[in-house]
């Protein structure tokens, strides 16, 4: 990630002595489907083990990928790419005499070193296979590396995302909740191709909107290629970073001296945390792994009811006030008049059906 050094310093601050985790397209995809919440937002800028923070605080949650479902899928990756991808290159009905670039094979480059090579490899406009390209995004005023296991691969004069998933393809379907998610995550790479090409000066409609997604079909590892269309996550996507405040802001606002040191007792982390605003939804139980401790910190509030409810009743924050207002305990003050006369009705129409 590249930051002003003041910037970086207070970042590496907030983690503590520990080395940062980083973004990558599965991070983007959930701080974006969530952009309001400036505490997921700074953790991830400043590289915390959210995972490890969660434990530390007394909320342990299960997220990635079991053992099992890693080693299948780093043997499946393996397979494909044996042979300068023999084995891909029949998947996608790929020329043999089509180049293969892999862009990770020096395992002493730095970052810097890789993104460069892969800007001058996608300005060379040389049809190829290009394997483990680094990639960069802007999120939130940081520049973000992002280092997408995919293959790009220039087709046609294009450029297409390859992404390479071990979830198995049956009878033509797979989980949609799994394909979804790599629709997303392949948009992410989508995005950052784009905006290399318009920084190089090209077309960035040359990168397609289209990307494939390869699977093992079946219970075997017997590849199967299916396309998918990202226009829609596209268009979120761009949204949705466009909504998010910017790092720099939200870390000037924090107290000097806060961190997120895991050495740190539950009590001084918790503490720490709730200097830093959360939007908790339901819906950050499948993408977050502070979102347990989020969601017992929401117990009361409209928020954990989710954000249909809580934009419903925007202004009043509490259920103990929600009641209060239906049952005209409480006087709303001008900005809540409108959501309290819906409140007051909604209950008049449960108990007459109740009753």
């Amino acid at each position: 990630m590249e930051l002003p050094m003041v910037q970086s310093t207070r970042l590496d601050q907030l983690r503590g002595p520990v080395r940062a985790k980083r973004h990558n397209a599965r991070t983007i995809a959930a701080l974006t489907g969530n952009p309001g919440c400036d505490r997921r937002a700074v953790l991830d800028a400043a590289g915390v083990d959210k995972l490890k923070l969660a434990e530390q605080v007394g909320f342990p949650g299960s997220f990635g990928q079991s053992r099992f479902a890693l080693s299948r899928g780093n043997a499946f990756e393996a397979m494909l790419k044996a042979d300068d991808c023999a084995l891909l290159r029949e998947v996608l009905a790929a020329s043999s005499e089509l180049a293969y670039q892999d862009l990770g094979a020096d395992h002493d480059d730095t970052l810097g070193d890789r993104h460069e090579r892969t800007v001058e490899l996608l300005a060379g406009a040389r049809a190829a296979l290009v394997d483990h390209p680094l990639l960069t995004l802007d999120v939130a005023g940081q520049t973000v590396y992002l280092e997408p296991d995919l293959i790009a691969w220039a087709h046609h004069g294009r450029l297409q995302v390859v992404e390479i998933k071990s979830f198995a393809i049956i009878d033509d379907q797979a989980e949609s909740a799994k394909v979804s998610g790599a629709a997303v995550q392949a948009a992410v790479y989508v995005l950052a191709l784009r905006q290399l090409l318009e920084r190089l000066g090209r077309d960035p409609a040359l990168v397609s909107h289209e990307v494939v997604l390869v699977c093992p079909a079946g219970f075997s590892l017997r590849p199967a290629a299916v396309v998918l269309d990202v226009r829609k996550q596209l268009s979120t996507l761009r949204r949705q970073l466009s909504r998010m405040a910017s790092i720099s802001v939200l870390i000037d606002a924090l107290p000097p001296g806060l961190t997120f040191d895991l050495s740190l007792t539950p009590e001084q982390l918790t503490a720490a945390l709730a200097h830093v605003e959360p939007r908790y939804a339901p819906e950050c139980l499948s993408a977050c792994e502070l979102s347990v401790y989020c969601r017992d910190e929401a117990t009361g509030s409209t928020a954990a009811l989710g954000r249909t409810v809580r934009e419903a009743l925007g202004g009043i924050e509490t259920v103990g006030e929600v009641l209060a207002l239906a049952e005209g305990r409480r006087e709303p003050s001008e900005d809540q008049a409108e959501a309290a006369a819906l409140l007051r009705a909604a209950l008049r129409l449960r108990s007459e059906a109740l009753s």
